[in-house]
Parts: C-alpha cells; sequence; structure tokens
C-alpha cells in the first residue's frame, strides 16, 4: 500500500511539474510575440554636398620634345646625368665643332672679299660719272659699271648669308635644352657620328625632355557626360566647360581621398563617332615633381553646385523592381515604406532627392524584422541593441 501511495504521489507531483513548465512557456511565447521586434532607426543626415563626376584618365606633359641634331658630326661631350631636372637653355652635347669653325672662317673671308669688290665698283662707278658728265667715257661703259656695282651688292648680300649660316650651324654644334623638364637616357654615346638636318626621319635622335610642372591630365568623357555639364552651365549651376575656369579634383590609384586639383583647360572640338567620346583635358601644379608622365589616376568634374542634401546609410535603402524604397517608422512604431527618388553615393551614403523628410525616422538596422504596417520598437542608432534584436 505504502508504494501504491508513493508511485501516486510521484505521477500528481510530475503533472503539476509539467503543467507549470507549459505554462511558463506558454507565457514566454505569448510575451514575445506581443512584444514588437526591435529595429534601428535613424534621421537624414544634413549635409552641404557637391555631385561629382569621375572619370579614368592618364597624365602627360605640356611639352615634350624630341632633341636631335640639328648639324651632323661627332659627339664628343655630354653634359648631363640621366633623368635629371634640366632647364630651358641649359648645355646638353656637344658636337665636333672643328668643321664648323672653319666654315665659319670661309664665310668671313668671302664677306671681306665681296666687301673689297664692292667698294671698288662703287669708286669706279663714281669716277665713270664723273667721266661720263664730261662724255669722256662711252654710255655703254658707264652702265656696265652701274651693273658691276649692283652684282657686287649681291654678292656682299650672298656672303653675308653665307656668314650667318656658317655661324648658326657652329652654334648648333652646341644642343641645349629647348625647354625645362626630366630628360630621359642619352640614345648616342660620345663618338658616334650624328646625322643632323630639318628631316626627322633621317636625323639621329639624343634624347628626349618631357616638361614637368605643370602637368596635363587627358581623359575620355561620353556624349551624355558631357550634354550633362554643357546642360549644368547653361542652367547656372555650374561653370562653363571651355572658359578654362572649371575646378576639377584628382588623385592616383593609391589616394583614398582627392589630395590633386586644377582646371579644365581643353575639350576637344568634336565627339569621336567610333566611341562617341569626347577628349577632354585638365592641368594642374607638379612643383615637387612627383606626377610623371604615362601615370594613370582618376579625376572629377562637379556636375552640381554646392547645395544641402539629405543622406541616409546605403544599406538601409532597397530595391523594388525600378523603385528605391526605405522604411521608416510612424510615431505609432507602424513600418511604413517610402518611395524615394535617389541621387549618387557618397561616401558610403545615399543622396536622397525626394520622397523623404529630415524628420523621419529611417530603418537602418534589422530591415529583416520590418514588415510593411507591422509594429517595431524603435531604437535610436547610437543606442546599444539588446541580443534580441541584433
Amino acid at each position: 500500500m505504502v508504494s501504491g501511495r508513493r508511485v501516486g504521489w510521484a505521477r500528481v507531483w510530475t503533472s503539476i511539474t509539467v503543467g507549470l513548465c507549459l505554462g511558463t512557456l506558454w507565457c514566454a511565447v505569448a510575451e514575445a510575440q506581443q512584444t514588437p521586434p526591435a529595429v534601428t532607426v535613424s534621421a537624414p543626415q544634413k549635409k552641404q554636398i557637391v555631385e561629382w563626376m569621375e572619370f579614368t584618365g592618364q597624365f602627360a606633359p605640356v611639352e615634350y620634345v624630341e632633341v636631335r641634331g640639328r648639324v651632323g658630326g661627332y659627339l664628343t661631350e655630354i653634359h648631363f646625368t640621366d633623368g635629371q631636372i634640366v632647364n630651358k637653355g641649359d648645355l646638353l652635347f656637344v658636337i665636333d665643332p672643328r668643321p664648323y669653325e672653319i666654315a665659319l672662317a670661309s664665310a668671313k673671308a668671302n664677306v671681306a672679299q665681296a666687301t673689297a669688290s664692292l667698294e671698288l665698283a662703287k669708286r669706279q662707278l663714281v669716277r665713270g660719272g664723273e667721266l661720263r658728265q664730261k662724255d669722256f667715257l662711252a654710255a655703254s661703259d658707264y652702265d656696265t659699271r652701274v651693273q658691276q656695282t649692283k652684282a657686287a651688292e649681291g654678292a656682299l648680300d650672298v656672303a653675308e648669308a653665307q656668314l650667318r649660316d656658317a655661324q648658326l650651324n657652329l652654334e648648333f654644334t652646341r644642343v641645349t635644352a629647348p625647354v625645362s623638364g626630366r630628360i630621359g637616357a642619352h640614345q648616342v654615346s660620345i663618338g658616334n657620328l650624328i646625322i643632323g638636318g630639318s628631316g626627322s626621319n633621317s636625323t639621329t635622335l639624343l634624347t628626349t625632355i618631357a616638361s614637368l610642372d605643370p602637368i596635363h591630365f587627358n581623359f575620355d568623357m561620353s556624349e551624355a557626360d558631357y550634354l550633362t555639364l554643357q546642360r549644368a552651365a547653361q542652367d547656372g549651376k555650374n561653370g562653363s566647360v571651355r572658359d578654362g575656369k572649371l575646378s576639377v579634383q584628382l588623385h592616383l590609384s593609391d589616394d583614398k581621398d582627392w589630395p590633386l586639383s586644377g582646371r579644365l583647360d581643353f575639350v576637344d572640338n568634336q565627339i569621336d563617332r567610333s566611341a562617341g567620346t569626347i577628349r577632354a583635358r585638365a592641368v594642374l601644379e607638379n612643383r615637387d615633381f612627383s606626377l610623371i608622365p604615362g601615370q594613370f589616376g582618376s579625376i572629377r568634374l562637379p556636375r552640381t553646385a554646392p547645395y544641402q542634401a539629405l543622406l541616409v546609410p546605403e544599406v538601409a535603402v532597397l530595391t523594388d523592381q525600378s523603385h528605391k524604397v526605405v522604411m521608416t517608422v510612424a510615431e505609432d512604431g507602424t513600418v511604413v515604406p517610402k518611395l524615394i527618388v535617389t541621387g549618387p553615393v557618397q561616401d558610403g551614403l545615399q543622396v536622397v532627392r525626394s520622397g523623404l523628410g529630415p524628420d523621419d525616422k529611417v530603418i537602418v538596422n534589422g530591415l529583416m524584422r520590418a514588415r510593411p504596417g507591422a509594429k517595431v520598437t524603435p531604437q535610436a542608432a547610437d543606442a546599444a541593441l539588446p541580443p534580441a534584436a541584433k
């Protein structure tokens, strides 16, 4: 009997325990169903921004010169180190000047000879004029002396021209830098024969010079982007792309910001028919010579003038087919979706052109728990979320 009673009490106690546990679980589930899920909300950020258009391009020198000999001869001296900075007028190469010194001396002698011949012809003409007045000289002989004087004058002009040519050739034996910039490697060593002259195909290339300060940045923009800039300038929202005053910003491939600034100084006169793009160019200072021609970079042009904009985190924007939507929380905790018109993304923030007010509470975290028309528990973005809401 005693053992039977114990079994009965055990069954009763087990039933009570199970009932209590089930009641507690049901209460927890009911309480969880009654508590709206927590979400993180934030008001749109107000900020003055400028909308930009970004392009990829390449740096190029403002001036690039292939240094070639203007006279021929053997190379005797090199006065620079490969890759150094040179200034306009610096001596670079010397071609053996002795043949040209001889030519110059000969030209000077020809000038002296022609000068003497002209002086003699002038004296004979004066004497002939006196004799002609007294009718002691025939008219034909006098005309001959006049023509001899003119011929002597022409010969002197030729001799003087040859003298100037010889002087120039002697000067050209000293090859100087035509522009300032960084010089390349010398292409010819001392002792080699230089072929000079005016023909670029036959003359010897000595070295090259690329100017560095200022420096150009060349890039291509599409026809649509060009029209956007044109319309913005016409509406007064931006400067003209052709007046050389439109400010631009640039950076290199390893830059996270836009540390370089310049101005747009050239836009081509036609659109490339095959590519549908137009070539543009910016110019910027390069005083430390850190930028080199051929280097790639990015450039951005202002699409608009500075204006106050509303921005939300990019992760808060949802895509519904062709529409952009953000989830907001009303005063009573109801989730209200709002269609918005977006602009560009800047620093991870989405520009909202319309559809959102400055006081709206936008859900920035917990979107998976937010359903349109459902209740949620909004929490400020800087408040710590409970474990269930994370």
